[in-house]
């Protein structure tokens, strides 16, 4: 009898000692952290004054930030340790590499204004993300509540990267018809809609439902060819005019459920869980 006691609390042991030994799994957080260094690769280039590499930095961390979920779930290696790998992730690439870049390519020239409204931006950032994580089981998985951190992101570095390959600086100014703009006003008027459209309650498109294994209209391939052709033939254009569509797309979406008399809250309506009282405003 005392043997078997022993055998089984050896067994026991064995098994917390296994518990303390399982690791992380690697693929998907190559990816996270290879997208870490799409963010950080921009901050230095921001830092040196190579503004258009910083853009393209924060593209790199887009694309490799919409693969790492998607190899997690392939694989079968999704984790909770992942979730907060890629949060952190993106908070660096997306939120602080961003507000970085536009507050020393165009900013700092607006005294206090230009770096509150970088931090604004960077605050909203870290908000959407926390929130983000805290709804992901009640808001509707077709759409984004709010502006996505990555399209955020993407107009501010956009709009520096079209400028940038025009030759234009920070401290331009653009000549729009019977009036002229400096560049600090536009991009600070830029950063605070991005930032705060991150924590609106309004509806963007998240592309979740869209299933390779459904038949589409023939027009949908042509689309994606002339999206593609696009690109190739002026990345600055296209980069910059795809994130002012998705960017704006949201307040279609609000305005038209709106007109319908839908819903214009992405919270589920089921009120299965406990949790979900109260969230849906």
């Amino acid at each position: 009898m005392h043997d078997g006691a022993d055998t089984a609390s050896q067994d026991d042991a064995n098994v917390v000692v296994r518990k303390r030994r399982k690791g992380i799994y690697i693929l998907p957080n190559l990816f996270t952290l290879a997208a870490l260094f799409g963010g950080f690769y921009a901050v230095v280039m921001a830092i040196n004054g190579r503004f258009d590499q910083a853009a393209y930095g924060i593209f790199y961390s887009m694309v490799l930030d919409s693969l790492d979920g998607r190899v997690a779930r392939m694989t079968n290696t999704q984790s909770a340790f992942g979730e907060q790998m890629d949060s952190l992730s993106d908070m660096v690439s997306f939120g602080a590499a961003p507000a970085l870049i536009s507050y020393v390519w165009a900013l700092q020239g607006l005294g206090r204004w230009g770096w509150m409204a970088s931090f604004i931006y960077c605050a909203c950032a870290a908000l959407r993300l926390a929130r983000f994580n805290v709804n992901t089981t009640v808001v509707d998985k077709r759409y984004f509540q709010g502006l996505p951190s990555p399209a955020a992101a993407a107009l501010i570095a956009g709009f520096v990267l079209l400028l940038n390959e025009n030759g234009l600086k920070g401290t331009s100014m653009l000549e729009l018809g019977p009036f002229d703009l400096a560049v600090p006003w536009i991009m600070f008027a830029l950063v605070l809609y991005a930032g705060l459209t991150m924590v609106t309650n309004v509806p963007f498109f998240s592309f979740k439902d869209i299933q390779m294994k459904r038949s589409v209209p023939f027009a949908v391939p042509i689309l994606i060819v002339l999206v593609f052709a696009g690109v190739t033939i002026n990345p600055p254009i296209a980069f910059f005019g795809i994130s002012v569509l998705y960017g704006f797309s949201g307040y279609v979406v609000y305005a038209r459920r709106r007109a319908r008399g839908q819903q214009t809250s992405v919270i589920s309506t089921s009120t299965d869980e406990p949790d979900e009282r109260g969230l849906h405003k």
